[in-house]
């Protein structure tokens, strides 16, 4: 059965993005703070090396929203190609919720993004059956995530807990009634507390 997997890096007021997004400010004001272990501080250890390998694990498909896969919002107006470049870190087909059609972006290093406009079990459905035994992964943003907790999908889910506080910004959790993990690692640095989760049975 193909593993589904989720990794977030988060405040520890509980945001995931600060205030303000923008294009600019992808993040939010101070977002990227929450990010530093894994973005080139100086103070980053191996142990936080060693939680970047989880990140970067390759996956036969991924979900996203579309507030991840770019700033703009309504009907397809300009030519945007995401914010990562020619060659996006996906290397595999990304699914991306939207109300508004669009036809697929094939990127370069194997990254094609679809965009799915009948919501989130659309699009994981349709991950499922590309990436077959090479996992999917719910890259994220905030909302695209609490649909996948609430249906109850993500296999193993990684926190990425950061002594920052944002004090407002996007939550993950809020509506999710009930977690259904148990952590099975934990490793630390200054940077963060990292935890891995895996699903309860019967969670």
């Amino acid at each position: 059965m193909t593993d589904t997997t989720c990794h977030m890096s988060v405040s520890i007021d509980g945001f995931v993005a600060g205030p303000d997004q923008s294009r600019e400010n992808p993040l939010g004001r101070n977002g990227v703070e929450v990010h530093r272990w894994h973005i080139g501080d100086p103070r980053a250890t191996e142990t936080d090396a060693i939680a970047t390998s989880w990140l970067m694990r390759p996956r036969g498909a991924y979900v996203m929203g579309r507030n991840m896969f770019g700033p703009v919002r309504g009907a397809w107006d300009e030519d945007w190609r995401g914010w990562w470049g020619d060659e996006p870190p996906y290397h595999a087909p990304v699914f991306v919720l939207t109300h508004h059609a669009h036809d697929p972006i094939e990127m370069d290093g194997g990254t094609t993004f679809h965009f799915v406009t009948d919501g989130f079990d659309a699009a994981y459905a349709q991950a499922l059956e590309t990436a077959g035994d090479r996992g999917v992964d719910i890259a994220g943003g905030a909302s695209t995530v609490r649909q996948a907790l609430i249906a109850g999908v993500i296999d193993e889910f990684t926190l990425d807990i950061t002594p920052v506080l944002l004090g407002s910004g996007e939550r993950m959790f809020d509506g999710v009634d009930s977690f259904g993990f148990e952590p099975v690692e934990v490793l630390h640095s200054p940077l963060a507390t990292h935890i891995r989760y895996r699903r309860v049975d019967g969670g």
